[in-house]
């Protein structure tokens, strides 16, 4: 792919990287007549994952991108969705920065008031996107931007999202569980049954959360027979921010918030 031009004007510079379902390269857009050329984000769905129901999320991922990064500043816009030569590509808004797996790593501890900040941010993007009825599924360090111009943080990668509401039939008349979609460690036991819920983002957020406050990866951190998070004895916060996060990380979604909003009221509220 280095090298090569789409549409005679998105011109691929290096590999960003690879996922599950599709790889990201760099790329100049030739089309802007400016010295040096601004960069882009080119997304191409792996040809290997040519499946119907893979190639319909990599459709809903661009449609939801484009009216989401319209709307908000803290999510990537979307420039061209297009087909060439049987593959299928997404032009995103390139960000310029780091994302957070370079902020929360093992051994590194962030204070009380950097969590408090930290999901205070994510929670407001994430209500904005809630309050659309979409569904993340795949909130996690590597998918949160720092934006080197202003420190925001900017939320990324939209190939798993789910649109509340809609259902999967199949032949027999009957509903079926979606794909599965996540990461290990931040993705809680609904997502991994194929139900995703509007609390599932919030407890990915709160694993994030606790992991940058412990510096403990999730997979480190032990459970109890019910299958909550242990982590409290592992620092010295408030009990009220230590609340907010065990509510996020609950096992059972029910007794998690229902939304980021909710989680960001209660959070705000505490200020």
């Amino acid at each position: 792919m280095i090298g090569t031009i789409l549409r005679q004007r998105y011109k691929i510079i290096n590999q960003l990287g690879r996922g599950g379902m599709a790889e990201t390269y760099l790329a100049e857009d030739l089309d802007i007549p400016v010295t040096p050329k601004p960069k882009c984000v080119v997304k191409r769905l792996q040809p290997q994952m040519m499946h119907p129901e893979i190639i319909n999320l990599f459709h809903k991922e661009g449609k939801i991108l484009y009216r989401l990064g319209q709307q908000h500043d803290q999510i990537p816009n979307l420039f061209a969705y297009f087909e060439d030569n049987g593959q299928f590509y997404l032009i995103q808004e390139f960000i310029d920065g780091h994302d957070l797996s370079q902020e929360i790593a093992p051994g590194r501890r962030w204070s009380e008031d950097e969590i408090m900040k930290l999901l205070r941010e994510i929670l407001e993007v994430l209500a904005f996107i809630h309050q659309n009825n979409i569904i993340h599924r795949d909130i996690k360090p590597a998918n949160i931007m720092r934006r080197k111009q202003d420190s925001k943080l900017m939320l990324i990668d939209f190939g798993g999202v789910k649109e509340v509401g809609t259902v999967v039939v199949n032949t027999q008349g009957q509903t079926v569980p979606t794909w599965v979609i996540g990461t290990p460690g931040y993705m809680p036991s609904e997502q991994a049954m194929g139900n995703p819920r509007f609390s599932s983002d919030i407890y990915a957020v709160g694993r994030m959360a606790i992991q940058a406050l412990t510096g403990v990866t999730p997979d480190q951190l032990p459970e109890d027979k019910n299958g909550e998070v242990i982590w409290r004895n592992l620092v010295s916060v408030s009990d009220r921010l230590a609340d907010i996060l065990s509510t996020m990380v609950r096992y059972h979604y029910s007794q998690r918030y229902k939304s980021a909003a909710d989680a960001y009221q209660d959070l705000t509220s505490t200020i």
